[in-house]
């Protein structure tokens, strides 16, 4: 029988020490498989509340007209977020473009942008206009201010209030932690700063990037406030099936506007042609809630074994998760680039390319990444990367399954070790 030192490298006493540590979370695992019953009987029940048949996987082409599969989908989008509307398409094509999209669709020249948890995600800078880019909203004459997180990461209230004025239009609530050294925020938290913001300017308009988020908790934004959500197919609700696409969901009215801007004036959700993957989008939305909580157990797994060896994490294996992303400070470029080469060895595509740091445009130092995904760019899929600058943190994510999350922390553990970058206890 083939062990995993014939097959990977794997010694003895990496495995010992992986299997030890593994034990040790079967409380929080089984914390998880709970939370994926709940969601996986919502995705059920939205399916079936729209008499979902095969006849909604049927291609459509050109305009796109009456694409009766299109229109369940978004349905069925919309009643797992307990929303009024969905605009769910594979011409949505990254999470960035499904908030451009919303942002665009929301704001007109005059208008203000308020972001109350810091700098967004940085492929967002240049869709903001932070950093000068063609097309941006500020050339458009729409300006941007934010609220940056206090110290413990909490929201600065006063701050935030004193930001708000008259121009106020769109608040952009950033969920997941991006490069940024914070906890990602529960839905409970943003419930609270919604309803803080709504109490100073009930007609601003609220959107959650949900990116990394969704199925992590049994609850989604939208159900604590949020006027619009948005997110990528590419990530958690496409269960790494979706081969394209995002979504946008909430009020009619916001989610009309942003499908205007996608489409054109007077189009809007009418047109757009699925092209056969209504079957691929639906199908892995019915697996998410089993492969988020797969991904959640491989970040849960790496977080116990870099504690274990005296790595600061966040969060750390016992802390409540609200996205899939586990961070870890490497404490040097050497560690994180070793972390990130072992899990390209352990990915299934072009696991024989070694990654290194390179200047990245948009970004202020080099940066790593080690991805071999079915799906280009797919962070539901097993990934890290990692910005070569102190604290040298690595984030890592994903993991359709969790047999091969563990492989990969496994072999980028020894790939360390073999380096005599670490030693095991």
């Amino acid at each position: 029988m083939n062990t995993l030192n014939e097959l990977f490298g794997i010694d003895a006493q990496t495995e010992a020490f992986c299997r030890e540590v593994e034990q040790s979370l079967k409380e929080c695992f089984d914390r998880l498989d709970e939370t994926m019953h709940i969601n996986g009987a919502k995705v059920l029940h939205a399916m079936q509340k729209n008499k979902l048949s095969d006849v909604h996987f049927s291609a459509t082409t050109g305009y796109g007209y009456n694409d009766l599969g299109r229109d369940v989908v978004e349905q069925i989008y919309a009643d797992i977020f307990k929303t009024e509307s969905g605009l769910v398409r594979p011409q949505l094509m990254s999470g960035t473009h499904a908030l451009t999209v919303a942002l665009f669709g929301n704001l007109r020249p005059g208008d203000e942008l308020l972001s109350p948890v810091g700098k967004p995600y940085d492929t967002l800078e240049g869709v903001i206009g932070i950093r000068p880019e063609v097309g941006s909203l500020a050339e458009y004459g729409i300006t941007y201010k934010q609220v940056d997180l206090k110290e413990d990461f909490s929201f600065d209230y006063d701050g935030i209030r004193a930001a708000i004025t008259e121009k106020t239009k769109l608040v952009t609530i950033q969920r997941s932690k991006g490069y940024s050294y914070r906890p990602t925020f529960s839905v409970k938290q943003i419930g609270e700063l919604i309803s803080f913001i709504k109490s100073i300017k009930p007609d601003v308009v609220c959107m959650v990037d949900n990116c990394y988020g969704e199925f992590v908790e049994t609850i989604e934004p939208t159900e604590v406030g949020a006027d619009l959500c948005v997110g990528s197919l590419i990530k958690n609700p496409g269960g790494g099936l979706a081969p394209i696409g995002g979504y946008i969901v909430g009020k009619e009215e916001y989610v009309e506007k942003a499908a205007m801007r996608l489409t054109a004036p007077g189009l809007g959700k009418e047109v757009g042609a699925t092209l056969g993957l209504n079957q691929p989008v639906l199908q892995g939305l019915f697996l998410a809630p089993e492969v988020v909580t797969n991904a959640l157990k491989g970040a849960i797994f790496a977080s116990a074994l870099y504690e274990k060896l005296g790595f600061e994490v966040m969060p750390t294996s016992k802390e409540s998760r609200h996205d899939i992303i586990q961070a870890i400070n490497m404490q040097s470029p050497e560690n994180v680039i070793a972390f990130c080469q072992g899990i390209q060895k352990g990915a299934p595509v072009d696991s024989y390319v070694v990654p290194e740091p390179w200047d990245m445009p948009g970004y202020d130092a080099p940066v790593i990444m080690a991805a071999g995904a079915f799906i280009q760019g797919a962070s539901i899929e097993m990934s890290a990367d990692a910005p070569i600058k102190p604290p040298y943190t690595v984030f890592f994510q994903g993991g359709l399954t969790f047999y091969h999350a563990r492989l990969g922390v496994m072999i980028a553990l020894q790939t360390m070790k073999d380096k005599g970058l670490v030693t095991l206890p």
